[in-house]
Formats: C-alpha cells, structure tokens, sequence
C-alpha cells in the first residue's frame, strides 16, 4: 500500500474519533428518547403561546361553510390562512372574531397575474378586471367558482393575450386555432385545447391559393421552407418575431 494512502487512512480515522468525542459532549442527553429529536425541546414548545386552532376546529361550529368548501377549488387552503389565527376565537367567540378579508387587494395576492404559476391557475390584472368592485361581490371565498363563466382565454392565458393583441393575429379569435370543449374551463390539465398540426392549416389564410384578405401575407406554400411547419419560424400569437435563417 502506498505511503500516502496510510497518511490519508489515519487521517480519516483520526477525524471519525475526533467526530464522535465531540459529538458526545454537544448532544443533549435526551437527545433520541423518543425519537430523532431532542426530547426536552418538546417543554419549548409546549411553552408557547397556542396560536392556531387548525381547521377541524372550524369545523366544530362552521359545518356547513366546510361541507362548501371542500367541494370547491379552494379545498386545500386552510381556514386560518384568509381569517388569521383563531385558537383565541375557539377559546371566546364573542369576545374574539376573526377577521374577514373583504378588500380587493388580498386575494390578488394568489390570483394576480403572475406568469410562473402554474397553467390553468385562475390569474387576473387588478387593474383592468371589475376595477373597485370587491372580489367577494362576484366570488363566494368558500366557493370561488365564478357565478358566471368567463368568456374568452384571457382570464387564464393572460400573457398570451397580451402579445397577441399587438400582433397581426390580434383580430382572430382563439377558436380560429384552437378548438376547446367547455370542460377545459373547469379542468385545463384534463380537457386539453386543439392545436393546429400541419402547414395546411396556414396556408388556409397565408399561401397564394387562399381566399382570404389581400393585405395578408402570402408564401408559395410549395417551395417556402416546404420541410418545415410554419410555427418553427413564426410565433403564431405574434407572428412578426421569427428565427433567422439563411437563405
């Protein structure tokens, strides 16, 4: 064996015993008595002031507000997080109320439109959706289904939208591409929308054939990049930007 593979070996040693005197003087004596945890932290905790009452709690007196909500989109936020802490209204409910937001600003903070949630989380713009009107005057928060469906895609695809309404394509409507059934409102991921699969698609407005409005750009489907699709140049929601490609 090599010299410098017996150095490291007793280092290593050295350093494992080293490990486990230290180990024995800093870990607390009730450390694993009843389990991987130090058992004396348990008096710590048990010493803090009781906060939250947790939701089956709520449940106690509020069983037919719970009975709505589990059936709805807002099943898995917890009562606490809209109303606060209520171990001391579980305690006195005359004497302590929980707070109801009822502003508009608090439930943007889920449902502002913010472009890395997930698709299909319903997202609005504060700003220009029923501007000064309370969410909960449309919305029940125990049961957040719209009243009414919403028209359009914008609700949910907003950044979409958005580039799409300076583009070209701005005056077609989303079901000139895609073809969604009703059920996708209620389930994105499930009822997934159609999407356009061949170059046919757009020559129906874009080739030299087509009968369609003369300021729309037109290519001879037949020798434009024929061993391409359309959409691996040109973004169909701004069909301006396109990757260069060399002629």
């Amino acid at each position: 064996m090599p010299q410098q593979i017996k150095y490291l070996f007793g280092l290593a040693i050295a350093l494992i015993i080293i490990f486990f005197i230290v180990r024995h003087y800093l870990m607390s004596p009730s450390f694993g008595l009843f389990g991987h945890y130090r058992a004396a932290s348990l008096k710590t905790v048990v010493s803090q002031e009781i906060k939250y009452a947790g939701e089956i709690a709520c449940t106690e007196c509020h069983d037919d507000i719970f009975t709505l909500k589990e059936k709805s989109y807002h099943r898995g936020v917890a009562c606490e997080v809209c109303h606060s802490p209520a171990y001391a209204h579980t305690q006195d409910p005359s004497e302590h109320k929980p707070p109801a937001p009822r502003k508009r600003a608090y439930c943007p903070l889920c449902h502002g439109y913010n472009p890395t949630r997930p698709t299909g989380f319903p997202q609005i713009d504060p700003v220009t959706h029923n501007p000064g009107n309370p969410c909960i005057s449309c919305h029940n928060p125990h049961d957040p289904t719209p009243p009414v469906t919403p028209q359009g895609c914008e609700p949910c695809h907003t950044q979409i939208a958005r580039t799409k309404i300076v583009s070209p394509h701005a005056p077609l409507p989303c079901t000139q591409c895609h073809i969604a059934k009703e059920e996708h409102k209620l389930n994105p991921r499930v009822a997934l929308p159609s999407k356009p699969r061949n170059r046919e698609f757009c020559g129906q407005c874009h080739s030299q054939e087509a009968e369609s409005s003369p300021e729309i750009p037109r290519v001879d489907m037949k020798s434009h990049y024929s061993g391409f699709l359309c959409w691996e140049c040109h973004y169909p929601h701004h069909p301006e930007a396109r990757l260069k490609k060399e002629e």
